[in-house]
């Protein structure tokens, strides 16, 4: 991509305000090759005959060890669970403590996936956290591996909105190379009668930092002792995994007597998998009557009904998808059971090759809020019964501070403070903030204006919000949904700018709950500056009330025209304290441009690292950032007349403010 002028002038304005070169103090040349990271997947012992294809690497579960993981700091995820709560439902047809939706997601190949984003915004940048209860990370082939690992920029995303992660094992039909053996060593028993894999499995969640396990057994011709080790391994793994804060999903396919045949229900022949199980996966075969009928056996055994994930399989229309959606989520009565949506990743990929981020978000709005395109206006005659409409959001804004600058997780350039530090595209959800539930409530009397993410200037990252419209009413844009205290310190940062035409701006905040689902909050609305450049406004919250903060937003009012607004940033605290720095950072493999690079963690709270290359003109070119304490990069060449290479790595707090920085050198 050629930098636009914009971008140039912004570039040498930055150089100049840049602090003179610090001393760098060289690290020792890397001898080891610097090979890209992967996410990780194996086979549960034995391996195939022959040998694997390009780019395949075949492993066996049974020998991993965390000691021999070479890639194990880059996959590690960084981000503990968040606590979520559940705000008042933000339209009458949601229900809170009834159906909750599993997502099975392909981010992409088994193999070749890489440990930590690419150099593309081409990606499956999923915003909608607040609707999703559990995350499998689908994939698995005979010819590559069964066993999944959830990369870390996913683990990091979701964690950060409260939802677990789960890896995959995939036994496949045999139809599709699956051979009973894998199964078999699956569910071995050492002299104990353990199963030792059972333990390792637990060990690779623990290490990895991810949160149990989804089995999918698929592989027909057992019997009933294989179903029986089956079941006992089922038991022993979530005894292991539920002393380690991990869970462990079933998939309606083996049946008790070990052979394969997906039953579309709970019942007896997968009645003892679910018992033994945190949750299971209703195959696609299920009707109206098998989910009544599983519902009320779930009642009957003690468990949830929500426990069951009826599957929806959506990876081939989408939300033009024909579901019976009174036989799980009625609008009438109680919920039957929950969702399970297999494949939901049909909103990127259905699009044509030339999509954009805006393209994909734009299908995954409508996947998730509906029709509508706003969940506080349910569209009664849309036939896609949209999450939104029947599940109520969830939200892990509960302490302070609390910072966003709208960063998705992918964009087609990096910016800092409203400039452009490197034109490359890029994706990585680790470095996704935490986003609204409610993607978007807009309140107003008049014409509702456009709410999206936008791609084509940002804050910081890589998008912003952007409301485009009209305004012939003052609006509402609902943000946040949070349950953060005020104290006589507490303020809000907006950073915004207006683009087009003329606009006041409010901060529109709440202090309590509305009083039932669909009502509106009383706001409270606070002047904000409005501005025709980026620009950071501290609005203090003194005598907005005791009741604590329950929902942000601003009030946009327009005075006639079309108005383009663009919200940049948002920080809600009542002391900032800067991150330290991160501490010997060193290349520690090299291979020609390919590089990859270490350091010790920065003591204290960090959001996340950005590693900078620092070129002889003075400028800061930005490379990527990770919540690790390793990153790889590729393609790096030297500049004209450069004998080595200068980098700097900085801690970035969660209100975004930056550590100085710690420096090392490459030679060429």
């Amino acid at each position: 991509m050629n930098p636009t002028r914009r971008t140039v002038l912004l570039a040498g304005a930055a150089a100049a305000l840049l602090p003179p070169l610090p001393a760098f103090a060289a690290a020792p040349k890397a001898d080891a090759a610097a090979t890209p990271p992967y996410a990780s997947y194996w086979y549960p012992d034995s391996l195939p005959s022959g040998t694997p294809g390009s780019g395949i690497t075949w492993r066996s579960l049974k020998t991993w060890t965390a000691a021999g993981d070479a890639d194990l700091a880059f996959n590690a995820a960084s981000v503990p669970l968040a606590p979520r709560f559940t705000p008042t439902p933000v339209n009458t047809t949601a229900r809170s403590g009834q159906a909750r939706v599993q997502s099975l997601v392909s981010f992409g190949p088994t193999s070749s996936n890489p440990s930590q984003g690419s150099a593309s915004a081409d990606y499956y940048a999923f915003t909608h956290w607040g609707y999703v209860d559990e995350l499998v990370f689908w994939g698995g082939s005979a010819g590559e591996g069964l066993i999944l690992a959830p990369n870390a920029p996913i683990v990091d995303a979701a964690h950060r909105h409260g939802v677990p992660v789960l890896g995959n094992i995939f036994l496949p039909p045999t139809a599709y190379g699956g051979q009973l053996q894998w199964t078999r060593d699956l569910v071995q028993k050492d002299s104990a009668g353990h199963y030792p894999l059972a333990a390792q499995l637990v060990a690779v969640a623990a290490a990895y930092g991810f949160d149990g396990w989804f089995v999918n057994a698929e592989t027909g011709g057992g019997n009933a002792a294989l179903g029986a080790d089956m079941l006992g391994f089922v038991k022993e793994l979530k005894s292991l995994a539920g002393a380690r804060g991990q869970r462990v999903t079933w998939y309606d396919a083996m049946t008790v007597n070990g052979s394969v045949s997906w039953q579309g229900a709970l019942d007896s022949q997968n009645q003892a998998f679910f018992q033994a199980a945190d949750d299971m996966f209703v195959d696609f075969r299920w009707s109206t009557a098998s989910l009544a009928s599983s519902g009320t056996t779930a009642d009957q055994l003690g468990r949830s009904r929500y426990e069951l994930w009826a599957g929806v399989d959506v990876e081939s229309n989408g939300s033009d998808t024909s579901v019976s959606w009174d036989a799980i989520v009625p609008s009438s009565k109680a919920h039957v059971t929950s969702i399970g949506f297999y494949r939901p990743e049909w909103t990127r990929n259905h699009l044509p090759a030339s999509r954009t981020p805006g393209d994909f978000h734009a299908a995954d709005q409508r996947f998730w809020t509906g029709r509508s395109l706003d969940p506080s206006r349910p569209d009664a005659s849309d036939p896609w019964r949209a999450p939104a409409v029947s599940v109520a959001d969830r939200s892990t804004v509960g302490s302070l501070p609390f910072g966003t600058v709208f960063n998705t997780g992918h964009g087609l350039r990096w910016y800092e403070d409203g400039v452009v530090t490197s034109d490359a595209p890029w994706n990585h959800l680790g470095l996704q903030d935490r986003l609204p539930s409610r993607q978007w409530v807009v309140r107003t009397d008049g014409e509702r204006p456009a709410v999206s993410f936008d791609f084509a200037d940002a804050w910081r990252g890589g998008s912003s919000v952007l409301v485009d419209g009209e305004l012939d009413q003052p609006a509402v844009v609902e943000l946040y949904a949070t349950q953060l205290p005020v104290g006589v310190n507490t303020v809000v940062q907006l950073t915004h700018r207006t683009d087009e035409g003329s606009v006041n701006v409010e901060l529109a905040v709440a202090t309590v709950e509305p009083g039932s689902p669909g009502a509106t909050p009383s706001y409270t609305y606070l002047p904000v500056n409005s501005v025709d450049e980026w620009e950071t406004v501290t609005v203090p919250l003194t005598g907005v009330g005791a009741g604590g903060l329950r929902r942000v937003g601003v009030r946009l009012t327009g005075a006639g025209g079309a108005v383009r607004w663009r919200l940049g940033g948002l920080v809600i605290c009542d002391i900032a304290l800067s991150p330290e720095a991160p501490t010997d950072l060193r290349v520690t493999a090299a291979t020609a441009g390919d590089l990859r690079f270490a350091w010790s963690a920065a003591p204290g709270p960090v959001r996340h690292y950005e590693l900078h290359r620092l070129l002889p003109d003075g400028t800061r070119r930005f490379l990527g950032g990770t919540g690790q304490q390793a990153f790889f990069v590729a393609g790096l060449q030297p500049e004209q007349g450069e004998r080595a290479a200068r980098f700097e790595l900085r801690s970035v707090g969660e209100l975004y403010d930056t550590s100085d920085p710690v420096t090392v050198t490459h030679t060429w």
